[in-house]
């Protein structure tokens, strides 16, 4: 049979309902940014045209 620690026990049963809340917290604020940076990311490269020329069908036509 294994031994309890009964001390353990009573550390996370106090200490849980303090991290619990501030990981959540802390990971829905760091999830949050990472979603911004991607949506910005998109934007930038939605909008910003490119260097490069756009071929269109009208230049392979004869």
């Amino acid at each position: 049979m294994r031994n309890v620690r009964l001390y353990m026990i009573f550390q996370w049963a106090f200490f849980l309902p303090i991290i619990l809340p501030l990981c959540l917290a802390y990971g829905a604020l760091r999830g949050a940014i990472q979603m911004a940076e991607r949506v910005m990311e998109q934007i930038v490269t939605d909008v910003i045209p490119h260097s490069e020329t756009q071929t269109t069908v009208d230049k392979y036509q004869m």
